[in-house]
């Protein structure tokens, strides 16, 4: 019997401008979880494309398994040789339900192979999810569903082949902490005597409880590989980035009377929001905390115009103003960075540069309309240098930039644009521990500057981190606004799981250094005042 599941022996890979991958090589043994690390652009991503035959490898360099080499021609070849992928952009049809995106090419038919039978499909899918723990009705439109969602829709599918080999490319980005336990019980459930998994995730913490080894890729090169157990994670990450990565300390709350920038008032939709009240002070971060459907990236939606709300007032620098579309945001000096940049963010099918001149296009023309080009390109070259995108060039097309890369494109926009607002709704997502500190700087760096923000993310650790006030939703409500001072791992899941039923009862009988109960002072100030 061969000693590994898996070889991969001096594997290169070039892209025009780009030399992606050089001489790699790492292995999996049978029932091996292993971790594959590294900074945005360091090759994972096209390592693993090259292993699923979406890309083919320069000359040189082999792949194995089970001892004998194999030369993958599609992605189709390698399920067919057991290996399936779950890529972090996602490979999901909008407009299917997800049990035909689960079943797309393998439907179950009737009538001699002339018709899909959809109710075994329907079924059969029912039933995956149903073991797989997660309740989603399998006749739901994808197009119909949350980015978290579809993620537990991709993750089934990919569990719905007969794998030995499971790669999984940030499965976990768009998921609640619970449903990262889910699919932590699903992965170590699929490891036997003969499967293995390849774990790729920007999340140091997930890659210290699941993975039994850790391979790190630097700059397209490969840097070395560790046992998790005895492998400090600072260890791990120096080798990713080349110098030790430090932790800032979490900044003050502003003081009550900071000048108010954005004021935001019994605000509501048809949908989920319930009188949501906040101010937004000059030079904060107000992190938005909750679980899957609290309606934070609701809230951010219905302030840029996106979705539509029922009721509720919004001042800007203390005038009312009426955005009905994310265009009058942007003109009332609103930016906002999505949930899902690929779709809402970017067009991958133009230049680094247009995109990110994308929101300012009135900066760079004349008064008959023609656009600078000279403009341009010193402001994209300025917006890549500062933020270090790794691009060969402001021409290369925002759809062959690695995921990472292209967040820092989309965040470049409202640079650019110079808005007095940002909100960012997962700024990190998808974004290495290197990248990360960049972007926790560059926030730091607009609120020294005078920009507010409000910043959404899943991330219990990032926004404890980074936020002056922590605003908690749950069911659409926001259950308290705590300070940093008051705010704990234990306080903010406290309030991010406080159903309305229980909140008026907690909110007059606690104080907010009790961890187990809720308080008007952890909902003072913007909270009580908004109530009134």
């Amino acid at each position: 019997m061969p000693s590994k599941l898996l070889e991969i022996r001096g594997i290169s890979k070039s892209f025009p401008g780009v030399k992606a991958l050089k001489d790699v090589s790492i292995d999996l043994s049978f029932g091996e979880i292993l971790g594959l690390c590294g900074e945005n652009g360091a090759g994972k991503s096209t390592l693993m494309k090259l292993l699923t035959g979406i890309y083919k490898a320069d000359e040189g360099g082999e792949i194995l398994v089970d001892g004998e080499p194999i030369d993958v021609n599609g992605p189709r070849e390698a399920q067919e040789l057991g290996i399936n992928i779950i890529h972090q952009e996602f490979n999901l049809v909008p407009d299917l339900t997800a049990a035909q995106n689960i079943y797309l090419g393998r439907e179950p038919r009737k009538f001699g192979n002339a018709f899909i039978d959809d109710r075994v499909l329907h079924r059969q899918a029912g039933e995956l999810l149903d073991r797989l723990q997660i309740q989603i009705n399998p006749r739901s439109y994808l197009r119909d569903l949350s980015v978290a969602r579809q993620q537990m829709i991709e993750i089934a599918k990919a569990l719905s082949f007969d794998s030995r080999i499971l790669v999984m490319d940030e499965p976990t980005a768009a998921l609640t902490e619970s449903e990262v336990e889910t699919l932590f019980t699903l992965v170590r459930n699929f490891v036997t005597d003969r499967t293995g998994v390849i774990y790729i995730s920007h999340r140091m913490n997930e890659i210290k409880d699941l993975t039994d080894r850790v391979s790190v890729l630097r700059d397209g090169g490969y840097v070395g590989t560790v046992d998790t157990v005895s492998t400090p994670i600072r260890e791990v990450i120096a080798m990713m980035v080349g110098r030790e990565i430090t932790s800032s300390v979490r900044p003050e709350s502003l003081e009550g009377n900071g000048r108010v920038v954005l004021e935001v008032r019994g605000l509501c939709t048809s949908a989920l929001l319930k009188d949501v009240s906040f101010d937004l002070r000059q030079g904060e971060i107000l992190g938005f905390a909750g679980l899957m459907g609290a309606g934070r990236t609701e809230v951010a939606r219905a302030l840029v115009g996106a979705d539509h709300k029922t009721a509720g007032v919004v001042k800007i620098h203390g005038k009312q103003v009426s955005i009905s579309n994310p265009a009058a945001a942007v003109a009332g000096g609103v930016g906002y960075l999505s949930e899902d940049r690929k779709r809402d963010g970017l067009l991958l099918d133009q230049e680094v540069s247009a995109n990110l001149v994308l929101s300012s296009l009135g900066k760079f023309s004349n008064t008959i309309g023609f656009l600078s080009e000279k403009g341009i390109v010193k402001a994209a070259e300025r917006q890549v240098s500062s933020l270090r995108i790794k691009t060969p060039s402001i021409r290369q097309t925002a759809q062959n930039l690695s995921g990472g890369n292209q967040q820092k494109v989309v965040i470049g926009k409202w640079l650019t644009r110079d808005c007095d607002v940002l909100i960012f709704d997962e700024p990190t997502r998808g974004i290495d521990v290197g990248a990360k500190e960049e972007i926790y700087d560059l926030l730091h760096k607009l609120t020294a500057a005078g920009k507010s923000i409000i910043m959404i993310s899943s991330e219990l650790p990032e926004i404890l981190r980074l936020s002056n006030r922590i605003a908690v939703m749950c069911e659409g409500r926001i259950t308290s606004i705590l300070s940093s001072d008051e705010a704990t791992p234990e306080t903010v899941m406290h309030y991010a799981t406080l159903r309305q039923a229980a909140l008026t009862a907690d909110v007059t009988t606690s104080d907010p250094g009790d961890g187990d109960k809720a308080s008007t002072a952890g909902m003072s100030a913007d909270a009580q005042e908004g109530a009134r």
